[in-house]
């Protein structure tokens, strides 16, 4: 579950959890902007979680060198002795 196909799945499940607490925000409200203003804040968040965050916290920064691996092929070189 890792790239854009991960995020989407999170994000849609995300979206679909957060729909009973969108619904009773629009009841005690009486208004679709009070879900609509969650609605961004979850959208925000997660984007921000997902694009930013992510990332950063993941990255290990640059490929290390096989020279390690060279070296050590380079000792089996296929002789016995």
């Amino acid at each position: 579950m890792t790239g854009a196909g991960g995020t989407a799945l999170f994000g849609l499940l995300g979206l679909v959890l957060s729909v009973p607490m969108l619904l009773r925000l629009r009841r005690r409200f009486d208004s679709w902007w009070a879900p609509a203003v969650a609605l961004l804040v979850f959208t925000a968040m997660f984007a921000v979680s997902s694009l930013v965050i992510g990332p950063r916290i993941s990255a290990s920064g640059p490929e290390p060198v096989q020279q390690e691996q060279q070296e050590h092929d380079e000792h089996h070189d296929g002789t016995d002795g």
